[in-house]
C-alpha cells in the first residue's frame, strides 16, 4: 500500500505511460495520473482464461453467452490484476475519477470497463482531447462529460460480432484446410480483394502493338519526344484498346493495329519526310491542395513516400501524439480548428510569403462512409506549428512529422497554376502528338505534392517543357524508333492501394487497417514482394471455400452494410440485440449456416485448386503448396512448388520442369574435384538448388554446402562445371576503387546479388553472377541501401551476463528488445519509452528459454565416463529418429515429396 500525505483532487486514467507522464506534468501534484496500459479486460483469449463456473457451457469457447442476449464474458488478464488493485488503492484517496482515455469508440469502451471494474463511490467525469498540449489538457478538464453509452454499445457490439465471426468460421478452416488459419469480418474481405486481383492477373492475356517515337528539334534548340497518334484518319491502337481476357483488340475497336513489319516500313518512309507543326493547343489549369491527413491517407502516403508499412506509420504516429507533437492519429475528420488554421496561415506567411496563402481559410469536408468521432484532422499539435528541426526530431518521427507538417501547411496555401501544351506534328499522313507542362505558380507545391500509386506517373510539380512552337513551323527529326509495347496485367495491391480500396468500399475502420494487413501476413495469406502484396495458394483456397459456402460474409457490400449498422448503433439509430440475433441465430444465421454446410465441405476438394490453362492441380498441403497430376497409369504424381512462386505465375512450362526435376530425384552431376563429394541438383521450398555431399543423420555433423540455382539458369541444363562455379560463390569480384574493400557476388535466398561493406544489391536479368565485372558491380552498389542493420530507437543498458547492449528496435510487427541474437516482442499495450532494462531482461530470458538457448556459464570438467554416457545417449536418439523416419516412409506411398505434402 502506497502511503499518501493527503487526499488527491482526482485520479486521472489514460491509456499509455507516456501520456500519463506528459499529462501529469500539466496537471500538477494535486492529480494522480496513471495508465491503464490499453484494455483492462476483454473476452477470453484462451481456454485457460475461461472461468471454471462456465467452462462446461456450450458457448464458453466463444466467450459470448449467445443464449442470454449475447452477453459478453469479460475476464481480467492475469497481467492486469495488479494494475487494477493499484488503481483501486489510488481511487480510495481521490475526490473524483477522471477517465481520459482516447476519444474514439475504443477509448470510450476502455473507459467504461475501468468504471465497471473500479466501481467508484466518487464522482466520475469523462475528459477528451485531441492533442497533448497544456492548453488542450486544461481546456478538456473544464469541459468534461459523462461516458457515451451509445459509443460503448457500438464498440461492444463490434467486439462481440468479430468474436462470433472469427470463432465460428476459423475452426471450420482448421478442419477443412489447415490448422492455424483464421477468418475475420474485415480480414477475410481484404484477402478476397487480393485474391480477385491475382485471379485477374492469372486470366490476363497480353497483347502487343507497335508505334513510332520521334526525337524532334526546333532549330538547334531543345529536343523533345513525340509519339505516333494516328495514320491517315485512323487512331493507332494503345493498351486500353485490348481485351484483357483474350489479348486481342476489343470488339468494335475502330483503331489501326501495327505489327513490326508495318512499323519498320513506316519508319523508313518517314525518315525523308518533312515534319510540320499542324496544331497547337494551350490551356491553363489549377490544382487545389489535398485535405489534411486522416488515418487512412496518412497510412497511404507514409507507404508511398516513406516506404513505411501501415503498422509502422501508426506506431510512429502514436509516439508523436503521446509526446505532444501531433493531434490524435485515429480520425476520419479532415477539419482543422479555427486556431489551427490561423496558426498554419501565420507560419505560411512567415516562411513562404503572403502570396502563397489561400485568399481565405480553406475548409474541407470528408468523404468517408464511416466517419469516426475524433474532431480534427492529423496536424502538428498546438498553435506554434513548429518544424521538425525546431522540435529536434530524428529518424522515423522526423520523416512522418515532416510529412504531416507539410500537408497541414499545404492545406491553407494558394492553388498551384499550370500551363499545358498539346502539339500535333505531321509527317506525310502520320500524325504525332507531344505534350508539355509548366508550373506557372507553384502555390502549395512549395510545401507538399501528393504521391501516386502509379510508379510511371509524373508528380504534379514536375515540369515537362516543350519549346515555343507555332503552327506551320518546320521541325527536324533527330531520331525515329519503331517500338513494341506489350499490355500489362493489373498491378497487385500495395499497402497504400489496399488501404485506399478498403476505405472507398466502406470496409472496416481505418484505425484497424494496420493490424489487418499485419494479420493477413502473419497467417500466411499474403506474402510481401517488394511493395506488392501477393496472396498465397492458402489464401486462394480459403477465399474459395468462403465464397462457395458463405458468399455474403466476404462480399464487400454486405461487409460495408455491417459497418454502417455498427455506426447506426453508435448514433442511437439501431439496436444491438436485434442485429446480433439476425446475424448469428435463426435459419439464416451464421451458426446454422456453418453447422448445415460443414459436412458437405470435402477437405480434399477445399485444398485443391484448378487453374484455367494449367493441366496439373495445385494442392495446399501441411508443408506448403504442391503440384499434383495423374499419370498415364492412373497414379498421382506430385512436385513441391517453391514458396516464392505466385499463383498467377504458375504455368504448364514451369510445372513440367518441376515434375521432371522431381522424377530425376537427387541425381549426382559428378564428384567435386577437390572436395571428393557428389554434387546433386535438388528442389526445395525455395526452388531448385545445388548440394555438395549428402546430409548426415548425426545432427552435430556439418551440413552440406548448398546454393540456389539463379532463375536465369535452367536447372535441367546445369552440368558439373557450372555447378562447381556456383558452389564456389560468393566470389570476389575485386576491390572497391574508393576504399579498397572487397566487392563480392553471390546467390542468396532472394537471388543473385553483389555486396560491399554491408550494402547489397540484387542483380537483374542483364547481369550474370558468375561473370559480372567490378565496374558494373560498383555502379549497382551505388544504388544499394545499407544492410548494416536497423538503428535502435533506444538503448536500455548492458546485459549483466556479457555487457552487450540491450536496445529497443522498431520491427515489422512492432517494437522489440534485442540482445545478441535474441529478439523479444514488447507487449503491444506498453509504451516503448517506459520500458526498463529489468523488464527487457525478463522478456529476453523468457524468449531464450522458449527457443532453448541456454545462459552462458563457465564450463565444468567432464569425466571420460560422462562423455561416453553422453555419446551413447546421442547415438540411441539418432537411431530412434532414423527408425521413426523409416516407419513413416513405409506408411506412405514411397514418394518422399508426397509424404511431406499430403493434406491432413
Amino acid at each position: 500500500m502506497v502511503a499518501r500525505k493527503h487526499k488527491h483532487k482526482a485520479l486521472v486514467i489514460v491509456e499509455s505511460p507516456a501520456k500519463a507522464k506528459k499529462i501529469g506534468q500539466f496537471l500538477g501534484k494535486d492529480y494522480v495520473v496513471r495508465a491503464s496500459v490499453g484494455h483492462v479486460r476483454d473476452l477470453p483469449a484462451k481456454a485457460a482464461q475461461i472461468p471454471a463456473a462456465v467452462k462446461k457451457e456450450s458457448w464458453a469457447t466463444l466467450g459470448v453467452n449467445v443464449e442470454k442476449d449475447f452477453e459478453p464474458l469479460y475476464v481480467i488478464p492475469p497481467e492486469k490484476k495488479k494494475l487494477i488493485k493499484e488503481l483501486k488503492d489510488f481511487l480510495k484517496d481521490s475526490d473524483e475519477l477522471i477517465i481520459a482515455t482516447d476519444e474514439d469508440r475504443e477509448g470510450e469502451s476502455i473507459g467504461w470497463h475501468l468504471v465497471q471494474l473500479l466501481a467508484p463511490k466518487v464522482n466520475v467525469k469523462r475528459m477528451v482531447f485531441s492533442e497533448i498540449t497544456k492548453s488542450a489538457i486544461l481546456n478538456a478538464l473544464e469541459e468534461t462529460r459523462s461516458i457515451n453509452e451509445e459509443m460503448v454499445e457500438a464498440q461492444e457490439t463490434r467486439r462481440v460480432l468479430d468474436r462470433l465471426y472469427g470463432y465460428t468460421l476459423s475452426p471450420l478452416l482448421w478442419k477443412k484446410i489447415a490448422r492455424g488459419l483464421s477468418a475475420g469480418r474485415v480480414q477475410s474481405v481484404a484477402v478476397r480483394l487480393l485474391v480477385i486481383r491475382e485471379l485477374e492477373r492469372l486470366a490476363f492475356k497480353s497483347g502487343s502493338y507497335w508505334d513510332l517515337k520521334a526525337d524532334l528539334q526546333k532549330d538547334q534548340g531543345i529536343s523533345f519526344e513525340a509519339t505516333l497518334h494516328s495514320l491517315g484518319e485512323k487512331r493507332l491502337a494503345t493498351g486500353k484498346d485490348f481485351d484483357e481476357s483474350t489479348g486481342r483488340l476489343k470488339e468494335g475497336a475502330n483503331v489501326l493495329l501495327l505489327n513490326q513489319e508495318q512499323a519498320e516500313n513506316l519508319q523508313e518512309r518517314l525518315k525523308t519526310t518533312p515534319w510540320v507543326v499542324t496544331n497547337v493547343e494551350e490551356r491553363l489549369a489549377k490544382r487545389n491542395p489535398p485535405p489534411p491527413f486522416i488515418t487512412s491517407s496518412l497510412q497511404q502516403e507514409a507507404n508511398r513516400k516513406l516506404g513505411m508499412t501501415a503498422r509502422q506509420a501508426m506506431q510512429t504516429a502514436q509516439r508523436l501524439y503521446e509526446n505532444g507533437h501531433i493531434t490524435y492519429m485515429r480520425t476520419d475528420s479532415v477539419t482543422l480548428s479555427g486556431e489551427a488554421m490561423k496558426a498554419a496561415r501565420g507560419k505560411i506567411e512567415e516562411m513562404y510569403g503572403k502570396e502563397y496563402l489561400s485568399p481565405s481559410p480553406r475548409k474541407f469536408t470528408g468523404k468517408s462512409k464511416n466517419a469516426q468521432e475524433a474532431h480534427e484532422a492529423i496536424r502538428p499539435a498546438g498553435t506554434g506549428m513548429k518544424t521538425p528541426e525546431e522540435l529536434g526530431l530524428s529518424g522515423p518521427e522526423f520523416k512522418l512529422y515532416s510529412m504531416i507538417w507539410k500537408r497541414t501547411m499545404a492545406s491553407q496555401m494558394a492553388e498551384a497554376q499550370l500551363k499545358f501544351l498539346s502539339v500535333t506534328i505531321t509527317a506525310d499522313d502520320a500524325h504525332f502528338r507531344a505534350s508539355g507542362r509548366q508550373v506557372i505558380f507553384p502555390g502549395f507545391f512549395r510545401a507538399y505534392v501528393e504521391g501516386t500509386d502509379d510508379p510511371e506517373a509524373a508528380l504534379d510539380d514536375k515540369d515537362a517543357m516543350l519549346p515555343p512552337l507555332q503552327k506551320e513551323e518546320i521541325l527536324g527529326c533527330k531520331n525515329l524508333d519503331a517500338l513494341e509495347h506489350v499490355t500489362k496485367p493489373p498491378a497487385r495491391y500495395t499497402e497504400a492501394s489496399l488501404v485506399k480500396m478498403l476505405e472507398s468500399e466502406g470496409i472496416g475502420r481505418p484505425s484497424t487497417y494496420a493490424s489487418i494487413i499485419g494479420t493477413i501476413q502473419d497467417r500466411g495469406y499474403v506474402r510481401k514482394e517488394g511493395s506488392q502484396l501477393t496472396p498465397t495458394f492458402t489464401a486462394m483456397a480459403v477465399t474459395r471455400l468462403l465464397e462457395e459456402n458463405f458468399p455474403n460474409l466476404v462480399d464487400t457490400k454486405f461487409t460495408a452494410s455491417m459497418e454502417q449498422t455498427l455506426d447506426d448503433i453508435s448514433n442511437g439509430q439501431a439496436e444491438r440485440l436485434p442485429y446480433l440475433k439476425q446475424f448469428y441465430r435463426g435459419e439464416n444465421g451464421l451458426d446454422a449456416q456453418v453447422k448445415s454446410r460443414e459436412e458437405n465441405i470435402d477437405p480434399r476438394k477445399a485444398c485443391t485448386l484448378h487453374f484455367e490453362g494449367l493441366q496439373a492441380d495445385v494442392r495446399v498441403g501441411r508443408y506448403g503448396p504442391y503440384l499434383e497430376k495423374e499419370g498415364e497409369d492412373g497414379e498421382k504424381t506430385t512436385a513441391s512448388l517453391p514458396q516464392e512462386i505466385s499463383p498467377a505465375d504458375v504455368t504448364d512450362e514451369l510445372s513440367e520442369k518441376l515434375f521432371e526435376l522431381k522424377a530425376r530425384g537427387p541425381q549426382s552431376l559428378g564428384i567435386h574435384p577437390t572436395e571428393g563429394l557428389s554434387i546433386f541438383v535438388l528442389s526445395g521450398p525455395f526452388g531448385p538448388y545445388l548440394q555438395m555431399g549428402e546430409k548426415q543423420e548425426d545432427e552435430d555433423a556439418p551440413k552440406p554446402k548448398r546454393v540456389s540455382i539463379p532463375k536465369n539458369i535452367e536447372p535441367l541444363n546445369v552440368d558439373l562445371d557450372l555447378a562447381i562455379k556456383l558452389l564456389e560463390l560468393p566470389r570476389t569480384v575485386g576491390q572497391h576503387p574508393e576504399d579498397g574493400k572487397v566487392v563480392k557476388a553471390g546467390v542468396g535466398r532472394f537471388g543473385p546479388y553483389v555486396q560491399h561493406a554491408g550494402k547489397y544489391k540484387s542483380l537483374g536479368k542483364d547481369h550474370d553472377v558468375l561473370t559480372i565485372g567490378l565496374a558494373d558491380a560498383v555502379d549497382l552498389i551505388k544504388q544499394a541501401r545499407s544492410k548494416t542493420g536497423p538503428k535502435p530507437i533506444k538503448e536500455l543498458g548492458k546485459h549483466p551476463d556479457d555487457d552487450a547492449v540491450v536496445a529497443i528496435f522498431e520491427g515489422r510487427y512492432g517494437a522489440y528488445v534485442k540482445h545478441g541474437k535474441i529478439n523479444a516482442t514488447i507487449p503491444k499495450d506498453l509504451d516503448v519509452n517506459s520500458v526498463t532494462l529489468e523488464e527487457a531482461l525478463q522478456w529476453i530470458e523468457a524468449k531464450a528459454a522458449k527457443k532453448g538457448v541456454k545462459k552462458k556459464a563457465t564450463k565444468k570438467k567432464t569425466t571420460k565416463k560422462a562423455t561416453k554416457k553422453k555419446k551413447t545417449a546421442k547415438k540411441k536418439a539418432t537411431q530412434k529418429k532414423a527408425a521413426k523416419k523409416k516407419t513413416v516412409k513405409k506408411k506412405g506411398t514411397g514418394n518422399a515429396t508426397a509424404d511431406k505434402t499430403e493434406t491432413e
